[in-house]
């Protein structure tokens, strides 16, 4: 390859001699002995006439070998003649320089001969002279001018320089060299002649820059060279790389898992960065260069940066290595549960939305997930974009941490007081409020008394007398329902809603009536097991077979019974009857009356006889069995 006109040329001037005879000389040769020299091999014979004799033939055959032979001869005597001249002409002969002309430098040859050494070699290119009676090395030239030999001084520093190079090159010697001119594709660097380094070749890394190496010196080596063309190719980077190699292998026999080294940033890239650990490049992975939240390598570091990094996983046939700069750091879970207690309210910074929430981060490596479901007490469905923005600041609550597994729940609304405690409170049980249906299920009707705030009609509290099958024959969306508070629940956030215990006559009745008590009701209807007693506004009393008699043993018992249609009376009480009754037993939350007509009876017996006694206006000597008597009569 050649890729300097100055450079061929001067390899051609210092490139030696050929020994065979040039194409010039064989021209000359040729047109001095036109006949032998027209071809290489001997003529052929024209074709013997028939007339010829054998004699003829053979004399032809012997003049033309003779003719041959001569030629031959005078060849190998021509040759002999041009080798001498020419070895005389690149013959190398020591001499002394013996005084400066405008010509150049005269020199002594011996033998009273003179040489001159033209000026132009001196003026034209910037070889120095050399000094007076200095010994130096010339090549004849064959050339003579005014008296003089004509030797060069510059074919054999050009000459040697060669050599040099020619064995610099076989031993793989390093040589330093400057660099002199930007050409395409690289630089030029003087090593004694023009060489030629790619750009590739200069550094391990692309070089950007190559004209800012104009003037620098270099070490480089030789990996090309051909003399006769007058190429050279060098490489600064096969010597950058034995020395890498060279560390590299020290290096591995050094290397440990857990071991903390000094490093240089060579590049970074989407998912890590290369760091140069002195002769191996080791990954730092993006995932190992923080504890906290990383968008991209180079918010970590950037290239030529210095740093101590720990080695993660090290192969040593593959020579691959893993590193971690966060591990040279405590790891931030390690006690996080004890600074992080669940139920504690903490300050936050929002690193990452998603749709199902929001990540949010207590300190750099430990960060929580806020679900869509804790970002507000009021909104049901939530789109965690439209509350809150990466970088934001944040006020949340530890739900829940699971220091082993990396992972905290929090919760917003949790930090803000919770609106539905706030409402439940101004409702207490026992509250009538009126609100609108806003959902109608299966199950009864959802009323909604407050934004956010709903209670539960349940079909059984709308009622107290029918049994409501189908919860949209009573309620309407959208309309008025007033209800009674029958029950809040906070852990569930539930209100439970009753209609039919806004007017309620049963607790009212309660109210009124006290256990032991006597009321007089009607018998509405008889059971096996006993009288159902009538107080009015659908309030049922029971009055027990027990209650009814003390009478026992007989086969019907207290019950008159018929082979067929309802039962007819229950020992003295009979449907459609008043009759007096004690109570013995209330219970509001099944809503149940018991009743006992034999204490009634013993009751209002006692009565009696108590007023006869204060009233009756007979003599000392009346008795008891007077005043049943008497009150029998009265009834009769």
């Amino acid at each position: 390859m050649s890729f300097d006109n100055e450079n061929a040329t001067s390899a051609a001037a210092a490139a030696p001699a050929p020994e065979s005879p040039s194409e010039e000389t064989k021209s000359e040769v040729n047109a001095a002995h036109p006949e032998p020299i027209a071809s290489a091999a001997p003529a052929e014979a024209p074709a013997p006439a028939a007339a010829h004799a054998p004699d003829a033939e053979a004399e032809a055959a012997a003049e033309e070998a003779a003719g041959s032979e001569e030629m031959s001869k005078i060849m190998a005597e021509y040759d002999e003649q041009q080798e001498a001249a020419h070895a005389q002409n690149n013959e190398i002969i020591e001499v002394k320089v013996i005084a400066y002309t405008e010509h150049g430098v005269v020199v002594d040859l011996g033998q009273k001969n003179e040489g001159l050494i033209p000026a132009a070699e001196f003026s034209e290119t910037e070889i120095p002279r050399p000094d007076p009676n200095a010994t130096i090395e010339v090549q004849r030239t064959g050339d003579k001018k005014d008296g003089y030999t004509i030797v060069s001084y510059q074919k054999v520093l050009r000459r040697r320089t060669w050599e040099k190079l020619e064995a610099a090159f076989k031993a793989k010697e390093t040589l330093t060299g400057k660099v002199v001119d930007r050409i395409k594709g690289g630089v030029v660097v003087d090593v004694g002649v023009r060489a030629f380094l790619p750009g590739s070749q200069y550094d391990l890394r692309p070089t950007q820059n190559l004209d800012a190496l104009i003037g620098q010196e270099v070490q480089v080596r030789i990996t090309k060279l051909n003399r006769r063309r007058g190429n050279i190719v060098v490489s600064r980077r096969a010597l950058l790389e034995e020395d890498l190699h060279a560390k590299r292998a020290e290096l591995l026999e050094k290397l440990s898992e857990g071991q903390t080294v000094h490093g240089t940033v060579k590049n970074v890239t989407e998912y890590g960065a290369f760091v140069d650990i002195g002769g191996l490049d080791g990954l730092l992975h993006l995932t190992d260069m923080s504890w906290g939240r990383i968008k991209h390598p180079s918010d970590v570091v950037k290239p030529e940066q210095e740093l101590d990094v720990t080695i993660l996983k090290f192969d040593k046939d593959k020579q691959r290595v893993s590193l971690g700069l966060k591990q040279l750091t405590k790891d931030p879970w390690i006690d996080a549960a004890d600074r992080y207690p669940a139920g504690g309210k903490f300050k936050g910074k929002v690193v990452g939305v998603v749709d199902y929430g929001a990540f949010v981060e207590l300190e750099q490596g430990v960060e929580g997930l806020v679900h869509a479901t804790e970002m507000s007490w009021t909104k049901k469905s939530v789109q965690p974009s439209k509350v809150v923005k990466a970088g934001e600041e944040v006020d949340v609550v530890v739900l829940d941490i699971k220091a082993s597994d990396r992972r905290v729940s929090l919760g917003m609304k949790q930090a803000q007081p919770d609106p539905w405690m706030l409402t439940a409170e101004k409702y207490p049980v026992g509250t009538i409020v009126t609100g609108k249906v806003r959902n109608i299920v299966e199950f009864g009707a959802f009323i909604e008394i407050e934004d956010g705030f709903d209670g539960l009609v349940h079909v059984g509290d709308v009622s107290w007398t029918g049994r409501v099958n189908n919860p949209h024959e009573v309620f309407k969306k959208g309309e008025p329902v007033t209800a009674r508070v029958l029950k809040v629940d906070p852990e569930a956030r539930r209100v439970s809603l009753g209609i039919k215990q806004v007017d309620d006559k049963f607790d009212q009745w309660v109210k009124q009536h006290r256990v032991g008590d006597l009321v007089k009701g009607k018998v509405s209807r008889i059971a096996m097991f006993g009288a159902f007693v009538d107080f009015g506004d659908n309030i049922e009393g029971l009055c027990h077979n027990t209650e009814i008699t003390d009478r026992r043993g007989r086969d019907e018992g207290p019950v008159a019974r018929t082979t067929t249609g309802p039962l007819k009376s229950a020992g003295p009480l009979e449907p459609g009857k008043e009759y007096d009754f004690k109570i013995i037993k209330i219970s509001r939350d099944t809503r149940r009356i018991g009743l006992s007509y034999k204490a009634a009876v013993k009751q209002v017996e006692r009565r009696e006889i108590d007023q006869y006694r204060n009233t009756s206006k007979t003599s000392s000597t009346a008795t008891i069995g007077d005043a049943l008597k008497q009150k029998l009569a009265s009834r009769g």
